[in-house]
């Protein structure tokens, strides 16, 4: 009987005719043994689409029919997600190729490959802790976006030296170099040795995600088997670089009437080298954390008596808001900014009228009702700037008006997003709203992005890109149903970043419910992204609100608006101004920008000069006059990263000067009083993020 032939589609635009059911890897062997060595997975893209599947014979790769996505509080990963009938695929270098198909072999190079080896480290960790403590029991174990955790149900809590032990074992599984193999079962024969087993998590996932009269897919290392998708490595010797970070509890399925499982986390990477950088950035995070920072630095405080989310501004935390605040008050003025105040809340009907109410409602506070009205705390701005436009009959030559607030806003955040300042829900919005004619779009979104690189410039901000943020059109429920109004935002955007020439990525489904979006995205020391800055073209809220100006015609127009937010909230931006000076501000940032450190207590009354003299010129100033050791209140000082350190005695008072200790450098100047006064302040007035 002869063989079929099928064609294989190679990225380099080769064709080759193979065997049905040769796999990847003898591909990749004919290719090059270096880069079948090299390779991790493959990736198969129908040639027409669904026609043949992936190729692997299975259609969905767990044996038959594709499983549900999970529901809200089940836990979801790779292995139990629908994709996209058409879509490329990962498979193992082991798949069987069945049908003509587009094959990329996927190194480390690869983005997605990353994700594959971390998954299959956790297949290495659970396969530790069963060989260590064979009386647990398995939840599922999904690859992050840092690693990998491992769900376990266990009565005794793993403890920091079963941890070690748990590492020390995922080692010599490593050391085995076990292949990872795909294998199938019968759903019923699998879910009977699960239940026989009390293997109740296992049991769920096997009803829940695959169909009746199904081949279940399993994936074996050793003597470990777990239900699974996949795909994996070869073997667990390709997890070269692992390390277990942490445990933590976890209800089952989220619910806390559940059983609590233990979460173990780990991390993985292709080297060690990749592993040792890796530990170093997260002790850097540490070290900047906020949280730990706004507590030693003195910045803010929480209380569980005001509430979760809603964080209490101190002295000099609120030094940083101001100054950041005057910063971009002053900085909108000079472009043409007017400054409005509206109240904190509205009635329900405003936003009912502006649409937030139906998208956004779950998000918000509960309405209080009022004698006749229901009023809510406002999740938004924009609805309030709305009527303040329409509060008057505009021209076409009042065109554009531009309102700008720092408006305070209230989010029902979960609590267990919150964290510090940088998700709470009390957030005071440094926003704006733009009317404009259509053909002052560009003009305008030029003009507001040359804002945000301006801001972003003087605040020291470096490590950021942009997001194009797009609809999903099939989602008709998040977004407003109509297509020729985003067809014109998102072409409109695009023009105009493209006028500026500014590199973007797009995202799909992440736009507002009203119209496209341009992000800025800004990322920590981990690499972690999250939106700061946004420009957003709405056509839709003026309509809503049936906004006009008077044209050049005398007809009556619709205006465009433009929402925007330049440093994103006061408490997220400080949170962020925290992480990335780790506490030790810019000088014009500083709360205190100049410690005085008196000697002795007989130069407390030259301290008082100093003190003024520094004060006048708008500088702020704390002198250290207990009566301790010079080097204690110099070390006190340097704790609280003070800019500048400035110490005197009998030498300095009878010259005039002062010794000048600058944050982050050993050596010392002595300097004329005036002289340090005349630097400091030309430091401050050039907003220099240097000393």
């Amino acid at each position: 009987m002869s063989t079929q032939t099928i064609s294989v589609y190679l990225p380099d635009g080769a064709v080759r005719q193979v065997a049905s059911g040769t796999t990847a890897l003898e591909i990749a062997k004919e290719i090059s043994p270096r880069l079948a060595a090299a390779s991790i997975v493959a990736r198969l893209t129908p040639v027409d689409g669904p026609r043949g599947g992936t190729g692997d014979g299975t259609g969905d790769g767990a044996g038959g029919a594709a499983p549900q996505k999970a529901v809200e509080g089940e836990p979801e990963n790779g292995m139990y997600v629908v994709e996209r009938a058409g879509a490329p695929r990962l498979v193992d270098l082991s798949t069987p190729l069945t049908a003509d198909t587009r094959l990329e072999l996927v190194t480390e190079k690869d983005p997605e490959a990353l994700k594959v080896v971390r998954h299959s480290a956790a297949h290495v960790l659970a396969t530790a802790v069963l060989e260590l403590f064979p009386e647990t029991k398995l939840g599922h174990g999904p690859a992050t976006d840092s690693g990998f955790f491992y769900d376990f149900y266990r009565e005794k809590p793993f403890t920091p030296e079963d941890l070690a032990a748990i590492e020390k074992k995922m080692a010599e599984v490593i050391a085995r170099d076990e292949k990872f193999v795909r294998v199938y079962e019968p759903r019923e024969k699998a879910l009977a040795e699960f239940e026989k087993d009390g293997d109740f998590m296992k049991a769920h996932f096997v009803t829940r995600f695959t169909s009746a009269q199904e081949q279940v897919s399993f994936y074996r290392n050793g003597n470990f088997i777990d239900f699974c998708r996949g795909p994996h490595v070869p073997s667990t010797g390709r997890v070269r670089a692992a390390k277990v970070m942490s445990v933590s509890g976890a209800y089952w399925l989220g619910n806390e009437k559940n059983p609590q499982l233990q979460r173990i986390y780990g991390t993985a990477f292709f080297s060690k080298k990749d592993l040792d950088d890796y530990l170093e950035r997260l002790e850097d995070a540490k070290r900047r954390d906020h949280r730990r920072l706004g507590k030693e630095l003195e910045l803010f405080t929480v209380s569980d008596e005001v509430g979760a989310g809603l964080p209490l501004w101190l002295p000099k935390g609120a030094t940083v808001r101001r100054l950041l605040e005057e910063y971009i008050l002053d900085l909108e003025r000079k472009n043409g900014y007017e400054h409005v105040y509206t109240p904190d809340l509205a009635k329900v009907d405003l936003y009912v009228r502006s649409g937030h109410w139906a998208h956004y409602h779950d998000s918000m506070f509960p309405p209080m009702d009022l004698e006749n009205e229901r009023m809510v705390l406002r999740p938004m701005n924009c609805p309030h700037h709305i009527l303040i436009y329409e509060s008057k009959l505009r021209s076409y030559r009042d065109l554009p008006v531009k309102l700008a607030e720092l408006g305070t806003m209230y989010r029902y955040e979960l609590s267990g997003a919150l964290s510090g300042l940088s998700r709470v829900r009390c957030m005071t919005l440094n926003d704006a709203h733009i009317f404009c004619s259509p053909d002052q779009i560009k003009e305008e979104f030029s003009s507001v992005m040359k804002l945000v690189e301006r801001a972003y410039r003087d605040l020291g901000i470096t490590n950021y890109s942009y997001r194009l943020s797009l609809r999903d059109a099939a989602n008709k429920e998040k977004y407003v149903d109509n297509d020729a109004m985003w067809e014109l935002g998102e072409r409109v955007l695009r023009e105009a970043l493209d006028s500026l020439g500014l590199k973007y990525k797009e995202g799909k489904g992440e736009a507002a419910f009203y119209g496209p979006k341009l992000d800025i995205q800004l990322a920590d020391v981990m690499g972690h992204e999250e939106t700061y800055s946004t420009i957003q073209v709405d056509f839709h809220l003026p309509n809503q609100f049936g906004l006009e100006y008077t044209g050049a015609d005398g007809n009556r127009h619709r205006p465009v608006m433009i929402h925007r937010a330049i440093i994103s909230t006061m408490e997220r931006m400080v949170s962020y101004l925290i992480e990335l000076y780790a506490g030790a501000f810019p000088l014009w940032l500083a709360p205190v920008q100049v410690g005085l450190v008196p000697i002795s207590e007989k130069h407390t009354a030259y301290a008082g000069k100093v003190e003024a003299a520094l004060k006048e010129a708008g500088l702020r100033v704390e002198t250290d006059a207990r009566n301790e050791k010079m080097n204690a209140k110099i070390r006190d000082f340097a704790l609280r990263k003070t800019p500048y350190i400035l110490v005197f005695g009998d030498k300095e008072e009878a010259a005039g000067q002062v010794n000048v200790r600058t944050r982050g450098k050993t050596e010392q100047s002595l300097m004329p009083l005036e002289a340090f006064v005349a630097k400091a302040k030309d430091l401050v007035a050039m907003q220099s993020t240097e000393l």
